[in-house]
């Protein structure tokens, strides 16, 4: 796969309710040369969301098929509902666009097994796990047993913060999202040297 050298990938990973989903679309309204990775999922969409915007939404069988098909760059099972990356969108998206993508760490480990993608690793984790619960209750988007798994999950989640390259606290949305913009500034200036003094 050949694309413009000065794009990048950014990942953003954290356990479920700290912030990453909105990080993530911050991002993308700000800066027109980033485009979200639209996941495939299994699960049923929320009221809120539309599909092939917040994700491509198919049936359990046909999921499979992709997986069969060789057709992801990442997939993962979380809460009983698969979720995945197609490799046919991110090779077409980052000829023309840097990439986001909002994904967990199975989904992290998967995409850097492939050496020719220029990833940047972030992950989010926010300032305590009762602070966590209280954004997964507050946003009211699950049920309370399925809040409750998510809360439960943290302990796991949070051990593969080692397979990041930066790690950042989500005390203050906006602190946050500051911070990251400086780790894609950062990166982007980096590449954008790299590329001219291999010219």
């Amino acid at each position: 796969m050949s694309y413009d050298s000065n794009n990048i990938m950014v990942i953003l990973s954290s356990p479920s309710g700290a912030g990453k989903t909105t990080i993530t679309k911050k991002i993308q309204q700000k800066y027109q040369s980033f485009k979200i990775s639209v996941s495939h999922t299994t699960r049923k969409p929320r009221p809120n969301e539309v599909d092939g915007v917040d994700y491509h939404f198919v049936s359990h069988e046909k999921f499979k098929k992709y997986i069969n098909d060789g057709k992801f760059y990442e997939y993962a099972k979380i809460f009983d509902n698969y979720y995945g990356t197609s490799k046919e969108s991110v090779d077409e998206s980052i000829k023309k666009s840097d990439i986001i993508f909002d994904i967990d760490w199975q989904g992290t480990q998967q995409l850097s097994k492939f050496k020719n993608l220029k990833l940047i690793k972030i992950y989010l984790i926010p300032p305590n796990k009762e602070e966590l619960k209280e954004r997964l209750t507050k946003r009211n988007q699950d049920s309370p047993d399925e809040v409750e798994r998510r809360y439960k999950a943290y302990d796991k989640d949070i051990q593969h913060w080692k397979d990041y390259d930066y790690i950042i606290i989500n005390q203050n949305l906006e602190n946050c999202y500051k911070q990251i913009e400086n780790i894609i500034s950062i990166n982007k200036n980096k590449l954008s040297i790299f590329s001219q003094t291999t010219q």
